[in-house]
C-alpha cells in the first residue's frame, strides 16, 4: 500500500478523535487488515496502573493518568521506530498535547464524528470520568476539535459499521 510503505521504520498508524468515536473498534479491524497488533493505549495505560482509568482520576487525579498516558503513548512510538507496524487507538485527550502529537512517528487520522451520535455510545458508559453530564461533555468536544484537525487525516464518521470506515481508511493509506 502506497503511504503505508512510506511509512518505513515507523510503521504505525495512530487513531484520534473523541470519546465514542470507534478508534478501538476501527483499530482492531484495521490492524487485522494490515496484518499489524493493535494497541489500545487506553488498556495499556490500565495495565501499567493496574487500575481503570476511572480509578486513576479518582485516586490520582488527572494529571498522574496524563503522565501514565504519555509514557506509554512513547513506548508504542518505540515500538514501532524499531519496526513493529502498529495501529494505535489513542485515548481522546492524547492528541491534544502538542508533545503527544510531535512523538508520534507515522500517520494520524481523525475519526470526526458528530457530537449527538458520540453522546448516544457513551451516556450510559460508567467507564467514561469526562462523560458525565452532557454539557460538560459537549464543551469537551468543541474544544478539542481543533486539535484533532492537525492529524494527517481526517475520516467522517456516521452511523456506518466499523468495516466501512476501515475500508475507507485503507483506500487512503493505499494512495
Amino acid at each position: 500500500m502506497g503511504l503505508v510503505r512510506e511509512l518505513g521504520n515507523a510503521p504505525s498508524v495512530y487513531l484520534v478523535g473523541f470519546m465514542g468515536s470507534g478508534k478501538s473498534t476501527v483499530g482492531s479491524l484495521l490492524a487485522d487488515k494490515l496484518g499489524w497488533e493493535f494497541v489500545d493505549l487506553d488498556n495499556e495505560i490500565e495495565r501499567r496502573a493496574d487500575m481503570s482509568i476511572p480509578a486513576i482520576f479518582e485516586r490520582q487525579g488527572e494529571v498522574a493518568f496524563r503522565a501514565i498516558e504519555r509514557s506509554a503513548l512513547l513506548e508504542q512510538v518505540e515500538r514501532a521506530r524499531e519496526g513493529h507496524p502498529l495501529v494505535v487507538a489513542l485515548g481522546g485527550g492524547a492528541f491534544v498535547k502538542a508533545e503527544n502529537r510531535e512523538a508520534l512517528e507515522g500517520l494520524s487520522i481523525w475519526l470526526d464524528c458528530p457530537a449527538a451520535i458520540l453522546w448516544q455510545r457513551v451516556a450510559d458508559e460508567s467507564h467514561r470520568p469526562l462523560a458525565r453530564d452532557r454539557g460538560s461533555f459537549e464543551e469537551l468536544y468543541q474544544k478539542r476539535r481543533a486539535e484533532y484537525a492537525r492529524a494527517d487525516f481526517t475520516v467522517a464518521v456516521n452511523e456506518e459499521e466499523p468495516q466501512a470506515l476501515v475500508e475507507r481508511i485503507l483506500k487512503l493509506l493505499a494512495h
